[in-house]
């Protein structure tokens, strides 16, 4: 049996910040919940639920996990432009995942609730003075990190996820578009 290492939360930030170099993350932020509802355009409810592997999330899972990931970044953003300085708590995602039951979430509300407070998100991010970009929190685990970097962190992250549901969309489609006597479920 094959043992994985976890990242640490160094190789984790260095990961998801190499997804975004050269990119515009404001934009990347804008731009990710168009790109997904247009991946997703047709597909079907169990097309969605299907996982690629048993230990790896559906794309269903996916968007439950991105609607929860923009919660935290909107608290940890606006507690950070409220209070300079303030200790940012770190969450586990796969707890999230484990007790909120994400294979039963409902894909459109997932993606419904990520863009929505995604689009607030962005407007609040562009309406803040210049220098309020520099105000900083102090995560648990990743250490001082900025209203810059907070938003650098989040477009890899949607990189990250964007990537992965753009696999499995493209893999089942190849599977199904492969022979006509072939049942189409997505």
């Amino acid at each position: 049996m094959e043992v994985l290492m976890q990242e640490t939360p160094q190789q984790y930030t260095e990961r998801i910040l190499g997804y975004q170099q050269g990119q515009q993350p404001l934009s990347v932020m804008a731009l990710t919940p168009k790109k997904l509802a247009r991946l997703l355009k047709g597909k079907s409810r169990a097309a969605l639920n299907k996982r690629p592997e048993p230990d790896k999330w559906s794309i269903a899972e996916v968007l439950a996990h991105l609607a929860d990931a923009e919660l935290a970044f909107s608290w940890r953003i606006r507690l950070t432009l409220g209070a300079n300085g303030t200790l940012v708590q770190a969450y586990d995602q796969d707890a999230w995942a484990a007790y909120s039951n994400y294979p039963k979430h409902d894909p459109k509300l997932s993606l419904d609730a990520y863009r929505i407070q995604r689009e607030r998100n962005v407007q609040l991010l562009r309406l803040i003075p210049k220098e309020m970009w520099e105000n900083f929190g102090m995560h648990e685990e990743r250490g001082k990190e900025s209203v810059t970097r907070l938003t650098e962190m989040m477009a890899g992250h949607d990189i990250n996820h964007l990537r992965q549901v753009e696999g499995m969309a493209k893999s089942k489609k190849k599977r199904t578009s492969g022979s006509k006597s072939q049942n189409n479920t997505t």
